[in-house]
């Protein structure tokens, strides 16, 4: 571990809490601290909790603790009440004004989050959404992100073609007439689907899409991948490597012999991904498409 990077952390975590406005004397506005609100916030989403286990949830000294839930009892926010299941016990609950705190505070922070999204294009709110997955899974002692690699549904069609348009037209430049000819393969693959000899894939992280690809026909004995996508976000997680063999298992069980794919040379993750599975490259031809000058590539795998 490099100094540069301790730094670098700890400049971010200022960042976001200035950007927040947690060190504000009164958290978003309101009458409360950044410790009351965290306590407000637990008890009114909990249906009853115990004085032992808020503290353990919140990482916070008993004592200090207990001193907080004084001032909010004090001011007429949370009350205690014995245990049902336990007369040892005594649960937190809030009372009719501390459900208006609650209100308040919960309105006011979904208000400060959804300014600081509007701020953003949809292709950078998508970006920021798996950063945080990726943050709480590098940090956090909870559970990895889930990955789910699944066929395609109705609503997920127009999804691919949406995103190759705006992800290639903002790293490349590539222009409309790309999209175009995605939503025709898309189109012509949604219609005439051979179900035996082809298939599409989506890949999902925590139930969002984050990825596709599809198998289809070229010849009677060769198959094609054809618009292989990772979201921004995503990459580095293996999940391209995981589209390319569900695509290469589902060729080989159709009785493919052999595998080809059309890509350009531009596309460099694209193309690690495809030498890793063991495709090799056989063609390249310089041409204009897209409003770029490009070189395509064939690429050929030996089922």
């Amino acid at each position: 571990m490099t100094d540069t990077r301790v730094s670098r952390f700890r400049a971010f975590t200022r960042f976001f809490t200035e950007i927040l406005g947690l060190l504000d004397e009164g958290l978003l506005g309101t009458p409360y601290s950044l410790r009351e609100g965290r306590l407000i916030f637990e008890i009114g989403t909990a249906d009853g909790i115990s004085p032992t286990l808020l503290a353990e949830r919140l990482k916070l000294d008993p004592g200090y603790m207990s001193r907080l839930l004084s001032r909010l009892k004090q001011r007429g926010l949370v009350r205690g009440k014995v245990s049902r299941e336990d007369g040892r016990r005594q649960v937190l609950r809030l009372t009719d004004e501390g459900r208006k705190a609650f209100k308040l505070l919960n309105e006011r922070s979904s208000q400060q989050v959804r300014e600081l999204l509007a701020g953003l294009s949809e292709e950078g709110q998508r970006r920021l959404m798996l950063s945080t997955k990726e943050i709480e899974s590098l940090l956090g002692k909870g559970k990895p992100p889930v990955v789910v690699i699944r066929p395609p549904v109705p609503g997920d069609h127009g999804w691919v073609v949406q995103r190759h348009g705006e992800l290639y037209a903002h790293d490349y430049g590539w222009d409309e007439t790309f999209e175009a000819l995605v939503a025709r393969i898309i189109a012509d693959y949604v219609e005439h689907r051979d179900l035996k000899r082809e298939a599409g894939w989506i890949a999902e992280v925590d139930g969002e899409r984050v990825g596709c690809v599809f198998c289809m026909k070229k010849g009677d004995d060769v198959a094609q991948l054809r618009i292989l996508l990772v979201e921004p976000g995503a990459r580095g997680m293996g999940i391209g490597g995981r589209l390319v063999e569900e695509c290469i298992r589902f060729a080989k069980r159709a009785g493919y012999r052999r595998m080809m794919l059309w890509t350009n040379d531009v596309l460099v993750d694209a193309r690690k991904i495809y030498e890793r599975s063991g495709f090799q490259l056989v063609e390249e031809q310089r041409h204009r498409s897209f409003g770029q000058d490009l070189v395509g590539q064939n690429w050929w795998l030996e089922l």
